[in-house]
């Protein structure tokens, strides 16, 4: 598997520093959270696109995802959501991405049948666009569909490969799944996979690798054993959290935390 880190993690830090830490740090990804409040973002100029790529091209750090705020399962209007997914794909195809993260934001106004189907109807019609431009769109296990077993119940009816799943382990073990059941619900959907700390569900500031109660061995450990290869990407939520632990202190560690359960799992 490869690590990767979220720029969620590092807020509005300029990309020559983010991309310092990784190498710094022996990742060999990174996340990109695409909002106005970063260097990345979906108003950039074709040409700062590009140089973005070079950027990252030039250090020998893969863009893993953008990771974009389109809520698939929202209330409301198709189209608003469309052009919000669709102008992630090609940020992320400007980029050299393979990944495009998105939300599922199901609203109390709706049952879960609704949700799930306009969730599905909408990701259908994003996959085309998707795959024609070599992105793979991924919901995020979040929110209204925290589960894998929720998150399944919309990408399995849309049964195109260029539509899939992100695993966040929090939401899924804050939502009541076990690890083993997580991954059996999403292996045949699963993009990557977003790992991180927490006190409790009670406390969801962000801690350093293995300092809180999250099932990491348990998901390392479901993930090596059926053969999964993919990125572990870890996710700071440093920018909601102002008590949190400055993330680049924590890189290193957090490294050796994800490669020493790697080991154990193998």
């Amino acid at each position: 598997m490869k690590l990767a880190f979220s720029t969620l993690g590092v807020p509005g830090l300029p990309i020559p520093d983010v991309l310092r830490l990784a190498t710094t740090h022996g990742y060999h990804g990174v996340e990109l959270r695409a909002h106005p409040e970063e260097p990345v973002h979906l108003g950039l100029t074709p040409a700062e696109r590009a140089d973005a790529a070079a950027e990252f091209k030039a250090a020998g750090v893969e863009v893993l995802g953008v990771a974009g705020y389109a809520r698939v399962a929202a209330p409301g209007e198709d189209g608003p959501v469309l052009d919000d997914v669709r102008a992630l794909v090609d940020l992320a195809r400007d980029l050299g991405a393979p990944y495009v993260r998105v939300f599922p934001g199901g609203g109390d106004e709706q049952g879960p049948e609704e949700a799930d189907a306009t969730a599905a109807r909408r990701l259908g019609v994003a996959a085309e666009y998707a795959a024609d431009r070599g992105v793979r769109v991924l919901l995020e296990t979040h929110d209204s569909h925290r589960t894998g077993a929720a998150a399944s119940r919309i990408v399995g009816p849309v049964g195109h490969r260029n539509v899939g799943v992100l695993w966040d382990v929090m939401h899924t073990w804050l939502g009541g799944e076990q690890p083993v059941a997580s991954y059996a619900a999403l292996s045949p959907y699963l993009g990557y996979v977003q790992v991180k700390d927490i006190a409790g569900p009670d406390d969801k500031t962000p801690l350093a690798l293995g300092a809180g109660v999250l099932p990491l061995a348990e998901c390392v450990e479901v993930l090596s054993r059926e053969g999964w290869d993919g990125w572990l990407c870890w996710e700071y939520e440093a920018r909601w959290y102002e008590a949190a632990a400055p993330l680049p202190e924590l890189l290193g560690a957090g490294r050796e935390h994800l490669a020493r359960l790697l080991n154990e799992s193998a």
